[in-house]
């Protein structure tokens, strides 16, 4: 089973992509939701955060708060550094288990992990493609906008990540997502295509 890797700047566009390869029969892992479930309460993960943020980061429920945390990791270099280092190889895990499953009870040509820190992390070796969801950081900024973010907090998540232009340099797909829908799903069908019939 080959395995591709989805990856791409904040508010690109990923999880519109990811649903997609998942409405084509694709079995599909999210990075992000893996890690939500890694900062849950009662996980080594989520008791380690507590010691390096304080016990004040975590919810009445004993879960991480990412709405507190968010805003001090991505002010703080070293700091999110030292979230990384607690975060991502437990996310690596989770995400190496869901592939030996859907191996094992399937006879799929390939699956997609949407990694949003692929190449931040050097995550890249561990996929046989990968593919990069780009448009411009503009749009990147005014959605999240959208979503009730700050224009200065979402520059500072940009920063936080590679320029697209570098991920995209190194990607073997590119899906575009400045237009509309219907022209990010052509992308995506032809993309799609090219990887069921991909012999390696």
């Amino acid at each position: 089973m080959l395995k591709v890797a989805l990856t791409g700047g904040i508010a690109t566009g990923k999880s519109h992509v990811l649903e997609q390869f998942r409405q084509h029969g694709v079995p599909c892992l999210d990075a992000d939701t893996l890690a939500h479930g890694v900062e849950a309460a009662g996980t080594e993960a989520t008791a380690a955060i507590a010691v390096r943020f304080g016990p004040e980061i975590l919810t009445a429920q004993g879960a991480v708060d990412r709405a507190k945390l968010g805003p001090i990791v991505f002010k703080d270099t070293s700091a999110r550094r030292d979230l990384e280092a607690i975060v991502h190889p437990a996310v690596y895990r989770a995400i190496a288990a869901g592939l030996r499953a859907f191996a094992l009870v399937g006879d799929y040509p390939f699956a997609v992990v949407d990694v949003p820190l692929l190449y931040e992390t050097g995550a890249e070796k561990d996929f046989e493609r990968v593919i990069v969801v780009a448009c411009e950081p503009a749009r990147q900024v005014a959605r999240l906008v959208e979503r009730g973010m700050s224009e200065e907090a979402a520059r500072q998540r940009l920063a936080a990540q590679w320029p697209t232009e570098r991920k995209t340099a190194r990607a073997h797909y590119v899906i575009t997502t400045d237009g509309s829908f219907a022209e990010t799903d052509e992308q995506i069908i032809r993309v799609l295509e090219d990887l069921r019939n991909l012999r390696i």
